[in-house]
């Protein structure tokens, strides 16, 4: 048996090279923790400015969720809130909720998500924009949740003297959390 399908056109693949192809895509999902983790590993030395650098803030924001008893996909959220950064200079919130939608809640989505324009209620005055942009959400079911995402985790993330656990702390979670799919377009297929 060949060990790679041998289609040169998806419209002629047949029910066996997708045996194979889900055989291989099974054992890729396994190592998913792992080039997050390595990913989000990039940010380490990265300042960028700030008085931390990005690894440790998002070190740091999932230190702070942990510490006030947020369950693991939520501290998952606080972790990788910012893993965009490194590709997504513009848009790193959409880099991370990209990264998270199979594995979380709508309500942890949303807060990924949106957690730059909330942010900004802290700096963006400083940059010339509107810092009451994230009123344009108000009455969203997680505004509220978000915003205390920013005042509790986030915002307070950047305290260069704060004992912040190391990312072994937050590996069994991580591994918990993308252990199973609840929302992706491949979810049925994964159960056969």
């Amino acid at each position: 048996m060949n060990d790679r399908a041998q289609f040169i056109r998806m419209k002629d693949s047949t029910q066996e090279d997708w045996k194979l192809i889900a055989g291989e895509f099974m054992q890729f999902t396994k190592s998913l923790p792992d080039r997050v983790i390595a990913h989000l590993k990039l940010l380490d030395g990265d300042y960028g400015g700030f008085p931390v650098d990005r690894y440790t803030h998002c070190l740091q924001t999932a230190t702070r969720a942990l510490r006030d008893g947020r369950d693991d996909e939520y501290v998952v959220c606080a972790l990788l809130h910012d893993i965009g950064d490194t590709l997504g200079t513009f848009n790193h919130p959409d880099i991370a909720a990209a990264i998270l939608k199979p594995f979380v809640s709508e309500a942890n989505l949303w807060m990924v998500q949106n957690h730059g324009i909330f942010q900004g209620y802290n700096f963006f005055h400083h940059i010339g924009m509107d810092r009451h942009m994230r009123d344009m959400f108000k009455g969203h079911p997680h505004y509220v949740r978000t915003e205390e995402f920013i005042a509790l985790y986030d915002d307070p993330a950047f305290d260069a003297s704060y004992d912040t656990l190391p990312i072994e702390t937050f590996e069994p979670m991580l591994r918990k959390v993308m252990a199973q799919p609840v929302n992706s377009v491949y979810k049925d297929a994964l159960k056969a």
